[in-house]
This record gives structure tokens, sequence and C-alpha cells, in this order.
């Protein structure tokens, strides 16, 4: 090959990386920080735990567990309408018993078409994710809502599993389903692990994500819709697997990356518990359960917004 060809060649392709890298940095999102949190009020809230939340897409239905009275077990899960972005939030309905049991549910999280919703079910110690689809994704109830749930057999153990977050990675075509463990062989009293979703709807290839765990617990994760950050809950700055729950993120560049080592959430964490986070679709919201002063229960819901910012 004449070496001014060859010679080009490796120029256009070192051009196309370079361009490929620099496309990649644009398109991913600047955020201002967490404005400070709003309390969902009275309505959403009760006296009992409200905690776990979970926006749908088009942010008109918020999900949720709670314990208060009336449910069918020690938690339920719940859902609460409004007609528009800025409209007030509806009474809470139970989901059917499709969904809620005598044992607990908790920490539903969705698929991003809307389809299927993934929760925690069984004993305080001793969960197992479940998943459930639904025809109509609009729908919580009836024939076309919330089918019977199935245990996600390829995930569960003898321990807990709970915590799922839903990850459509579209640059790889790969799906994967971000869950906490309380599992032999990783590094605190809980950690979180990540699988990859299989045709058959299985999930395959657990493994521990070790660069967002501690030796305490780290759980309840919820990653941003271009896979670039990750949310969860933490309690390793008091350095007691009994210490203080707090908010902390992580951040990536690109989905095949690591993790960057996590930092607390500063603007929405206060001296009490704050944990269960969770994103919109967009990334510019988050909601989450606190235990703070001014609430009503033992712990409530709380939401931040934060804007893009344009370079």
């Amino acid at each position: 090959m004449d070496r001014n060809i060859r010679h080009a060649g490796t120029g256009l392709a070192t051009l196309a990386i370079i361009v490929l890298i620099g496309a990649q940095a644009l398109g991913a999102p600047k955020y201002s920080d967490w404005a400070t949190p709003t309390w969902l009020g009275d309505v959403v809230n009760s006296t009992a735990e409200d905690a776990g939340p979970a926006i749908s897409k088009n942010g008109l239905a918020l999900y949720f567990y709670s314990t208060r009275a009336g449910g069918q077990g020690g938690e339920d899960i719940y859902v609460s309408y409004r007609s528009s972005l800025d409209g007030a939030w509806g009474a809470p309905l139970a989901l059917a018993a499709t969904i809620n049991t005598a044992a607990l549910e908790r920490v539903p999280a969705f698929s991003r078409d809307g389809h299927w919703m993934f929760f925690a079910r069984g004993a305080a110690n001793a969960l197992d994710i479940w998943v459930s689809y639904r025809l109509h994704t609009d729908e919580d109830f009836g024939d076309f809502g919330w089918q019977a749930a199935q245990p996600v057999s390829s995930l569960n153990t003898a321990f807990g599993e709970a915590g799922p977050s839903f990850f459509q990675d579209d640059e790889v075509a790969a799906t994967y389903l971000f869950f906490n463990s309380t599992r032999p062989g990783g590094l605190g009293a809980q950690d979180i692990y990540v699988a990859t979703r299989q045709p058959d709807g299985s999930f395959a290839g657990i493994s521990n994500v070790r660069e967002l765990n501690s030796p305490f617990i780290d759980a309840r994760s919820s990653v941003r819709h271009d896979g670039l950050e990750i949310v969860f809950l933490s309690n390793r700055q008091t350095g007691s697997v009994q210490g203080q729950l707090d908010l902390w993120h992580s951040t990536r560049d690109s989905t095949t990356a690591p993790w960057s080592t996590p930092t607390p959430l500063v603007t929405l964490n206060t001296s009490a518990n704050d944990y269960t986070p969770y994103l919109s679709a967009d990334g510019g919201e988050i909601y989450f359960a606190s235990e703070r002063a001014g609430g009503l229960g033992l712990g409530d819901l709380y939401m931040s917004t934060r804007g893009k910012v344009h370079p």
C-alpha cells in the first residue's frame, strides 16, 4: 500500500475518533445544582411512612410505597395522579391485589416504555424482585392495567434483593437492571449490582458495581435516561452500618466507562435520613423520602428540580 494513502487512512480514522468523542461530550447534558426540596404535601403524604417514589415518564403519575392504614400488608404500593405538570397531586390509590399482598411491597421502578414495573416483595430481611406488565401505559387498574406480578427468579437469592432500576442503553442495544442485594461477596451490608436482560426476559451476567459500593449500605439506585448518572442512598458518611442515610450520586463519560467516585448530594441531604431517590425521565427532577423536620410521618415524600446548563 502507498505510504501516503496508508497515512491518510490513519489520519481519517483518528479524526473520526476525535469527532465521535467530541460529539459525545457535546451530547452529554450538564445540569445546575438541585434546588431546595419541596414537600409533596398532606394529600400525598400521611402520618405513616411514605417512601420509595417513582415518577411516570410523562410526569403525571407518582408511585410510592406506604405503611398507611387500609392497605393489603405492612407496605403497599400507591399511585397519585395529576392532570398537568404544574397541577396538584390527587389522593393516592392503592394498587390492586395483582401488586399488593399481605407481604411487603416497596420501591417500584419502570421500564422506559412504561409497560413493565419492577418492585420488591417479601419480608423485611428476605425481599425479592418482582415484575408486572400492563397493556396500556396510562392505566393502573382493570384488564389493561397491572397484571399478576411474577418473581424475577434469575435475580433472586435466599438473601435479599430490592431497589430495582431499569436502564435501556440504545448505544450498545442492551437493557440492564440495577438492584441492591445482601448476598455474600459484596463490599458492605448491601451492595448495588447490575444484570443484563436476555431475549426471554430473564437477567444474566450479574456483577457487583464495585466503584459505587462501600463497606456500609448502598441501595435504591436510579439511573438517568442516558446512563451517565446514577443516584442512590448510602450511610457511608457516618462510618456505621446503622448510621444516617443520605443521597449520593456518580457519573460516567459513557455507558461503557466506569462510574466516578460517588459524592453526596449536599443540597438535598439533612441531618435526618434522606433515602430512596428516583430520577425523572428527563433527569430534571428527583423524588425521594426524608425524615426531616416538617413532615407528617416517619418518612415523607419530597422533590427537587434542576435545569440544564448550556455551554
